[in-house]
This record gives structure tokens, C-alpha cells and sequence, in this order.
């Protein structure tokens, strides 16, 4: 394992942003002779959530975070983690929709109880002018629970808002009580539809029996969650992780510096403020090699991804086909402590292929980029079931990539 130092100082090179943040994140950590569930908790007893994405062009984004700090591991982890008693994850609004480790669900009531103001329209409006919808649907999950959607609303009227969802009157009465913390989701079925359940019956009774935090407190812990993930990070990058309003987020920060749990760092080309976790430790190098999925939680914020490696990644899901630059899911190739390539990538199940449909390398890619790029697709390709990789020789790393796959 790379050696560590303490962290004492009251400014830092990129290097040394870079090398606490992949630290922060896990990427230091020697890999575990088991890949089991102790393994897949020590992961998030340090980034603390998985953004969960229903986009499947490969696997599901939660998944992959897991597989980048481990490699191959089995998914029934994550879904007995999450889906069975005592659950250690839970399902919830963090960094959008998000596994999160169950003990910060109450530093988290604070948004449940605010939802009447700051949950979505729809959701707001059903439960401001269908009170009794509202009603006979927990009722529903009360007495028949743990249910998904689509066995409580049978002829329920559809509503055309949002473009994509179609969602009925009961689904969207699920979500408001799902916001507002009265259900909680039990599990993600087969189909990636939520399940239903009172929180009674998911939660912990630990959890249960936590006093509610103030906000205040709340969002003290949810910002010293997010500093140990970052090991160093703008206000701004600790108030995203967490999707927290600016103010009580700066008292949160002002009331940890106070408390010396941050400490105020200049960083190398930063032009906020920066606060360093005071246990954060600095690797003296960084060996890191992953593939991160768009929605991993060490590039999630696109500043600071720019910031921190000189990469700028923007998502081109939206993006018309002929506009995109690199692709419409785009992974990126962390090694060593830059990201160094992209690749554009689709799981096809009927061919039985991982195929990289493209390939570019970043400014000073080291020479070893494609081989090491290369073991990084297979060992993804093994884990996801599919006996080939296959690349088009599209990109600056297309050429080199497709002799590699033509060579094995």
C-alpha cells in the first residue's frame, strides 16, 4: 500500500488534491482478498451514497462505483445491503436519487419534513388537492405493503407533465410519500420499480429510535460526510454532494472550521476557498486504475472533476446524435492519479459484447494507456457476463485498442 502522511499544512499542490481526493474515495485502499459484503461497507463507510441512474446502456450506475474500488464483485451485495433486514443502505434524495449509508437517514428528515415546499410541483400538487388520494395510498402500503406502484393504481389517471414518465396519480402520490419520509422504498424489483414499504418495517429500529437532529446539526453531519469523501473540497463541492442550500451549508462549514474537524487550505490553482478534513491522509502516490462510470462520486461535480485532473466531462445523453463530441455514455479511465483516457461504451446482451464504440486519449496519456485501458475493459466485460470486447476504431485510442482486441 502507498505510504500516507498526515496532513498538516495550510495549502496544497493539485498533486496533492488529487492524491486526498482518490484517497478519500477508496482508491488507495489494498484490495481485499474477498470481495464480500465487509468489502462493498468499507467502501461506503467512505463515499457514503451510490447516485442511482436507471440508464442501463451498460449497468446501471450504482453499480459501478463498486466495481471501480473492488473490481469484480457480486451485485447481491448491494441488493441485500439495500433490499434486506437489518438493511446497512437505504434508499433516498441525497445526490439526486441515491443508496445512502442508513445511519445518515435522520440527518436527513430535515428535507423530509420541507417537502411541501421544496418537492416537485406534481408531487406537491397531489398532495395539496388530493388529500384523500394521498390517504388511501398509504393506507394501501400500510395494510398490503411492501407494494410497488403499479399494484395499487390499477385505472388511476395518467398525467403528461414530464416528458418520459407518464406517471399516474398514485405513483406520483408514492413519490410525494416517499419524499416526505411517511413509505420508504423496501427494495427495487426486477424491473427497477420501487417497493413500497412503511418505514417501521425498513429501517433499522436504531434508525428508527434516533432522535430527529435539528436542521442545523443535520447539516453538520451531512457536511463532515461529505468532507471525508472529498478529503478536500470547496464549499461548493461539499454542499452538491449532499444537494444542500447554500447557507446552512456555509454555517455547517463555518461551525466545523470552528470546531477544527476543517481546516482552511489554499489549493494550486483553485480560486475558492478550501477545506481540508482534519484525518484526511495524503498517499505518496496514488496507483489507481478504474474505469468511472458518469455518475461516480469522484467526478459527479463537474467543476471540480475540471479543477482537480484538467478534464472536462460533460454527459451528451441529451445531446442530439450528431452533435456529440465523444458519445452518449461515456465512461473515464482514471490511472495513477489523472484521468487519462474516455471511451464511449455499450453493453450489448444479444451480441454477448462489451463494445467500445470509441476511444480518446487526454493530453500527456501515458504510453502504457491502451494496455492498461485494455485490462480494465476485459476484467468489466467478464464482470458483466459478455464474452467479447469489441472496438471501432473511432478516436485517437480507437487503432491501438482494436489491435489489442484483434490480437487476443
Amino acid at each position: 500500500m502507498p505510504g500516507r502522511a498526515a496532513v498538516t499544512r495550510d495549502s496544497l499542490t493539485r498533486s496533492q488534491a488529487r492524491r486526498l481526493a482518490l484517497a478519500a474515495q477508496g482508491f488507495s485502499d489494498p484490495p481485499p482478498s474477498v470481495v464480500g459484503m465487509r468489502a462493498v461497507t468499507r467502501v461506503m463507510s467512505r463515499i457514503a451514497l451510490l447516485q442511482i441512474d436507471s440508464v442501463n446502456v451498460v449497468r446501471r450506475a450504482h453499480y459501478l462505483p463498486l466495481f471501480s474500488r473492488l473490481g469484480p464483485y457480486d451485485v447481491e451485495f448491494l441488493h441485500r445491503a439495500a433490499g434486506t433486514a437489518p438493511r446497512r443502505f437505504f434508499e433516498y434524495w441525497g445526490h439526486e436519487a441515491s443508496y445512502l449509508r442508513v445511519d445518515l437517514q435522520p440527518a436527513l428528515r430535515f428535507r423530509m419534513a420541507e417537502a411541501a415546499d421544496v418537492a416537485w410541483g406534481s408531487m406537491r400538487r397531489v398532495w395539496a388537492e388530493q388529500p384523500d388520494l394521498v390517504s388511501s395510498v398509504l393506507d394501501e402500503v400500510a395494510t398490503r405493503g411492501p407494494l410497488t406502484a403499479r399494484e395499487i393504481e390499477h385505472d388511476a389517471p395518467r398525467t403528461k407533465e414530464h416528458w418520459g414518465w407518464n406517471w399516474s396519480h398514485v405513483k406520483i402520490a408514492l413519490e410525494w410519500l416517499f419524499y416526505s419520509g411517511q413509505v420508504s422504498a423496501a427494495r427495487r424489483n426486477s424491473s427497477f420499480e420501487r417497493v413500497y414499504d412503511l418505514p417501521g418495517r425498513v429501517l433499522p429500529r436504531s434508525v428508527i429510535d434516533t432522535p430527529t437532529p435539528s436542521p442545523a446539526e443535520a447539516h453538520r453531519t451531512l457536511v463532515r460526510a461529505a468532507a471525508k469523501a472529498h478529503g478536500v473540497g470547496t464549499g461548493q463541492c461539499l454542499r452538491d454532494y449532499f444537494r444542500l442550500k447554500p447557507k446552512p451549508t456555509a454555517d455547517a462549514i463555518a461551525e466545523l472550521v470552528e470546531a477544527g474537524e476543517l481546516l482552511p487550505v489554499a489549493v494550486e490553482g483553485w480560486k475558492r476557498p478550501a477545506y481540508l478534513w482534519h484525518a484526511a491522509s495524503l498517499p505518496r502516490r496514488a496507483d489507481a486504475c478504474a474505469l468511472l462510470s458518469p455518475f461516480d462520486s469522484l467526478i459527479f461535480e463537474r467543476g471540480r472533476t475540471e479543477r482537480l485532473f484538467d478534464y472536462r466531462f460533460r454527459l451528451e445523453i441529451y445531446v442530439p446524435a450528431p452533435k456529440r463530441v465523444y458519445g452518449y455514455y461515456v465512461y473515464s479511465f482514471l490511472l495513477g492519479e489523472r484521468i487519462v483516457a474516455r471511451v464511449d461504451l455499450k453493453g450489448d446482451r444479444h451480441l454477448g459484447a462489451l463494445l467500445v464504440q470509441g476511444a480518446w486519449a487526454e493530453p500527456a496519456a501515458p504510453t502504457e494507456t491502451p494496455q492498461r485501458l485494455w485490462a480494465q475493459l476485459e476484467s468489466l466485460a467478464g464482470w458483466l457476463g459478455l464474452g467479447d470486447v469489441a472496438v471501432a476504431p473511432r478516436g485517437d485510442l480507437g487503432p491501438a485498442l482494436k489491435a489489442l482486441a484483434d490480437s487476443t
